[in-house]
C-alpha cells in the first residue's frame, strides 16, 4: 500500500448522548465519517460516504470492530471490500490492521474477536427480553415512558392535517417524525373505534 494516502477515521454513536470524540482521540487523521446510527446493518449514511471516498493507498481507522459491523459476516465483508481496493483498515482496541495481504491467522482473529463481540451483545439482549418477561409477570414492568401527556397527543392529531409539514409538527413538540406517525396511527384507530 502507497504510504501518501489519507488516513481516514469511521466513529459510531449509536445515541447522542455518547461521544464520539474519545473514539479516535490522539489520532491524527486527513478526514473523519461521523455517524449517529445504529450498527445493525451496513446501510448507514456516513459509512457508504465513507466507502465511496476512499482510495488506494488509504488507511480507514477504526476505535474497535464493533464500531464498524455488529456481526461477523458484515465484519468480514466490509475488511474485504475495503482491502480488495486497496485500502486498509485498522482496529485501535484490538490493535489489528488489515492491508489485504494479511496472514490466516489475521482473518482467523478477525473472525474470532468479531464472533465475541457479537456473542456478547446477544448475551445482553437475551438478559434483557428475560430481565422484561419477568418484570411483567411480577406486574411491574411499565415499558418505555410515553412521550407525549395524553392532551399533547390529541392535540397533535387534531393538529396534523393533510398536506402539512410532518417533520415541522414533529420539532414542535419535541418527538421524531416516527413517533409522530404512531401517534397519528393510535388516533386513526381511536377515532374509528368511537364511531
Amino acid at each position: 500500500m502507497a504510504s501518501n494516502g489519507q488516513r481516514i477515521g469511521y466513529v459510531r454513536v449509536s445515541s447522542g448522548d455518547q461521544n464520539p470524540e474519545r473514539q479516535l482521540d490522539g489520532e491524527t487523521l486527513d478526514r473523519v465519517f461521523v455517524e449517529r446510527a445504529s450498527g445493525k446493518d451496513t446501510m448507514r449514511p456516513k459509512l457508504q460516504e465513507l466507502l465511496e471516498y476512499a482510495r488506494a493507498g488509504d488507511t480507514v481507522m477504526v476505535h474497535s470492530m464493533d464500531r464498524l459491523a455488529r456481526n461477523v459476516d458484515d465484519l468480514r465483508r466490509l475488511v474485504q471490500t475495503l482491502t480488495a481496493q486497496g485500502i486498509g483498515v485498522e482496529f485501535r482496541k484490538e490493535n489489528l490492521a488489515f492491508t489485504g495481504n494479511d496472514s490466516s491467522m489475521s482473518h482467523l482473529m478477525l473472525t474470532v474477536l468479531g464472533a465475541v463481540a457479537q456473542f456478547e451483545r446477544d448475551l445482553i439482549r437475551e438478559r434483557q427480553r428475560e430481565g422484561i418477561a419477568l418484570a411483567k409477570a411480577m406486574g411491574v414492568y411499565r415499558g418505555r415512558k410515553k412521550a407525549l401527556s395524553h392532551m399533547r397527543a390529541a392535540e397533535l392529531v387534531g393538529r396534523a392535517v393533510p398536506g402539512q409539514c410532518k417533520a415541522s409538527l414533529a420539532r414542535e413538540f419535541g418527538i421524531s417524525r416516527e413517533t409522530l406517525y404512531q401517534y397519528l396511527r393510535q388516533g386513526k384507530t381511536t377515532t374509528s373505534e368511537d364511531e
